[in-house]
């Protein structure tokens, strides 16, 4: 329904904001006179003096005094400043009083005041009381109905917005992009802002990217970029952002050298994307570049955050260390990162003491840091202290257990040997089980040689990952061991009857600022032949100290000899050679896997860390391993 315009209201009394008095109050001679009443309040209230302020205003509300809209206005500033939501509700008591209706400009400021206040429900009563609505009252509410995921009502109000014939402008739609949760209404907002003509603003165009992105659709979000030329750091901003959050670390690279290209110098956003895409990649040569960037940025908190996951998750401890205790400012990503960071890299107790820093400090832990704490304990071997603190986390940080924290506690009863109360404890969660649950006890029982429970745990990830090739290998493996032909032969049939194939692994290896793959099987490196020369060779001098391939993770169709080929063409132990004939001695030897890294070429790994006097640091999707003097920082298990 359409609003009543406000010119034909009829008020009882004259303007609201002339200087009037009320002749019942003549008499008070207490007070001073009018004039000089509303000079003091207004001083008041430029001054953010709050107390005195209202003390004036209620000697104007007793003599029927009101004062100009810009004046109230400062006066709300102050209010929302001082978080004074009472006081701020007097000041529209009075403004409204008498049955006075001020401007729309100002009825949009006590709006305003009420959503920062999180007072939507008063905010929404003053909204539809209003006679006339203009593009500020209806973007007010839209956005306050985005920022409080109210997506309907967001989308709902624009539609109502049209209607009154309100024209929306780009703070509209940036704030109703927001809202979108769905394809169909983001291609139906999209195609609103072109037959208005907004999509050229720098605004609409960052949000559509980023609401795209979040959709995860990049082909979309990079069409909306292509469109034009684009002039605005905002924009390139979004664009970068968005490929690095959707982990295609590539993409986002690229489009920063474009960015440099057109002569745009990066900013803190522009450097913690960038980072987040180093992070996705691995590549530390590159974050440590970047680094050297935000230094000029001195101690901005989000851009040190990004620089201390991307050393931790590039398995650069030293440098993250460095980081975070140079940090002045430091809140409780900083610590949940670092104790993650170090849990993960195989640095346990480190991670356990830097936990009772962070609760000296007076930082309240989150979801993220009691799962590095648990996971810290399980890789530590740390039973009670880890069953202690996930049977605890509710009472000692009011963090009730999600499916992760469940994971990291079945891991480290499978690392006990307690496969048993590992399942029970699947049993007794209050969250649905996942796969990854499922393959975590799976992995347990591998270690232990349950093949009963093995068998179970198999079945319930295939009922949710049914083209999971991992675990029909895992499982096929363990039945091999075990002697149980007929059952390897059903698992097999199984996968071909699926048309389940493993994915090949692949390794990457930063050297000389460039990224050099190995795929398994595949022989397009240029220097693939010296490669497998090399490796040979290797091979031969490790056997001499007593290496033998373990062909349990090879699928067990193969005779023994054809097994052992199939080990030595892995594409983390071409890395790993690669490394040494490229890689300067001392230099460590850092490489990314897409698969977890399998028994042999961990065994591998740790033989050649100890011949060659190197550190060797792979990263696979699951854990970091630290190779170094023949040992792993994982303490073989993972």
């Amino acid at each position: 329904m359409r609003a009543i315009p406000i010119s034909k209201l009829k008020c009882k009394a004259g303007p609201p904001f002339l200087l009037s008095r009320s002749c019942s109050h003549m008499a008070n001679v207490a007070e001073p006179p009018p004039s000089t009443l509303v000079d003091e309040f207004t001083k008041f209230c430029y001054q953010r003096d709050l107390p005195r302020a209202m003390t004036a205003m209620e000697a104007m509300q007793r003599r029927g005094l009101w004062a100009d809209s810009l004046v109230y206005s400062e006066l709300v500033k102050c209010c929302l400043a001082r978080r004074a939501v009472q006081q701020g509700k007097l000041v529209h008591k009075h403004v409204f009083s008498n049955g006075y209706r001020p401007k729309t400009f100002l009825t949009n400021i006590f709006i305003s005041m009420y959503v920062k206040f999180g007072l939507l429900e008063e905010a929404q009563s003053l909204f539809d009381e209003m006679p006339e609505r203009n593009v500020v009252s209806w973007t007010t509410m839209i956005s306050a109905y985005s920022n409080a995921k109210l997506n309907h009502k967001a989308l709902e109000s624009l539609v109502l917005m049209l209607r009154e014939d309100v024209m929306p402008n780009s703070f509209t739609y940036s704030s109703v992009l927001r809202a979108c949760d769905g394809l169909w209404y983001l291609k139906q907002l999209h195609c609103s802002i072109i037959r208005v003509g907004l999509e050229s603003d720098v605004f609409v165009r960052s949000a559509l990217i980023d609401v795209y992105s979040k959709l995860g659709e990049l082909h979309n979000a990079l069409g909306v970029f292509n469109e034009m030329v684009t002039g605005d750091l905002v924009v390139w901003n979004s664009i970068i952002g968005a490929f690095a959050q959707n982990s295609d670390g590539d993409e986002a690279l690229n489009l920063f050298k474009r960015m440099k290209g057109a002569g745009f110098a990066a900013e803190e956003a522009t450097l913690t994307s960038v980072l987040r895409a180093c992070t996705v990649l691995a590549l530390l040569e590159l974050g440590r570049q970047v680094h050297v960037h935000a230094v000029k940025y001195g101690q901005d908190l989000i851009l040190n955050n990004a620089l201390l996951d991307m050393y931790c998750k590039c398995g650069s401890l030293e440098d993250a260390n460095s980081v975070f205790t140079r940090m002045v400012e430091k809140d409780v990503i900083s610590w949940s990162t670092m104790i993650a960071g170090l849990a993960q890299n195989g640095f346990s107790q480190e991670a356990l003491r830097l936990f009772e820093q962070m609760k000296i400090s007076g930082t309240k832990p989150n979801y993220i840091t009691i799962l590095g704490v648990l996971f810290a304990c399980s890789h530590a071997g740390l039973l009670e202290d880890g069953w202690y603190y996930f049977q605890n986390m509710k009472q000692l940080f009011g963090i009730d257990p999600g499916r992760e924290h469940y994971g990291c506690v079945i891991d480290l009863l499978g690392r006990a040997g307690k496969v048993d109360e590992a399942a029970r404890l699947i049993q007794e969660m209050k969250c649905e089980p996942d796969a990854v649950t499922w393959r975590t006890l799976l992995g347990a029982c591998r270690v232990h040689r349950n093949v009963d429970l093995a068998a179970y745990a198999a079945k319930q990830v295939l009922k949710m990952d049914p083209d999971d090739a991992g675990t029909y290998i895992l499982l096929s493996n363990i039945y091999a061991n075990s002697q149980r032909w007929e059952d390897v032969a059903e698992v097999r049939k199984s996968m071909r009857a699926r048309g389940v194939t493993k994915e090949p692994g692949c390794s990457w290896i930063e050297v000389d600022k460039q990224i050099h793959a190995f795929i398994m099987g595949d022989d397009s490196h240029p220097q693939i032949d010296e490669i497998n020369r090399q490796l040979s060779l290797l091979v031969d001098r490790l056997m001499g100290m007593g290496y033998v391939p373990d062909t349990n993770f090879v699928l067990q169709d193969l005779e023994g000899e054809q097994r052992e080929v199939s080990l030595l063409s892995h594409s983390e132990k071409l890395a790993i050679v690669f490394g040494i004939m490229s890689l300067s001695k001392g230099r460590t030897v850092r490489i990314r896997k897409n698969l977890r890294i399998c028994g042999d070429c961990h065994i591998f790994a740790k033989l050649v860390a100890k011949m060659e006097e190197r550190v060797i640091v792979i990263r696979d999707p699951i854990r970091y391993h630290h190779f170094q003097d023949g040992v792993c920082s994982c303490g073989d298990y993972w």
